[in-house]
């Protein structure tokens, strides 16, 4: 698959329809290059942005309006570690299974009990530095989370327990969202 620019200054048409990892020049795993992806990231806004295409025919302006749009779903994407981790199980043909899928296992739901629990009493009290620690807990419930799907999706890949993963931190951060709500809430 070519990456060489088209006449109208385009990365090549077959590039368009690749995955979000072969756009990059990255492999196919959770672990990556942040580096390389930034990198080949302003390499291709540069390349595609409309501005760039602005004296071009219709045609041209439109598909540079598609490729930055392309391109920026695709780094999004990749950058976060939970969307990145969901997109390499579609890609296995691997649906996570979020919205029917709740089982978790007793531990974990007794942890995100004593978390909510912790969360509404930080908020009734207007506890800021209950709030943080709570967050505190959560980067290093996340971090874990992160180097479990390392072993999960790159080491001894196991597609089943990574979805599982996967749905422990999208609970985790939309807890995490909560408080950044209940903090904004005190600020106010």
């Amino acid at each position: 698959m070519s990456s060489q620019p088209t006449a109208a200054g385009l990365p090549d048409a077959d590039l368009f329809g690749s995955d979000h990892f072969a756009l990059f020049g990255l492999p196919r795993s959770f672990v990556l290059d942040e580096r390389a992806l930034e990198s080949r990231y302003h390499e291709l806004q540069s390349a595609v942005h409309p501005d760039r295409h602005a004296y071009r025919a219709e045609q041209d302006k439109r598909l540079s309006m598609q490729w930055a749009t392309r391109v920026n779903e695709a780094y999004r994407l990749l950058r976060a570690p939970l969307t990145r981790a969901r997109y390499l199980l579609e890609l296995l043909g691997v649906d996570v299974g979020a919205e029917n899928n709740t089982a978790m296992p007793a531990d974990f739901l007794m942890q995100q009990m004593e978390w909510r629990e912790a969360l509404d009493e930080a908020r009734g009290a207007r506890d800021a530095a209950a709030l943080d620690a709570l967050e505190r807990a959560l980067r290093q419930a996340r971090r874990d989370a992160e180097a479990l799907l390392v072993q999960q999706l790159d080491t001894e890949p196991d597609t089943g327990a990574a979805a599982a993963t996967v749905r422990r931190m999208m609970f985790i951060a939309r807890l995490g969202e909560d408080i950044a709500e209940a903090h904004e809430i005190l600020e106010n």
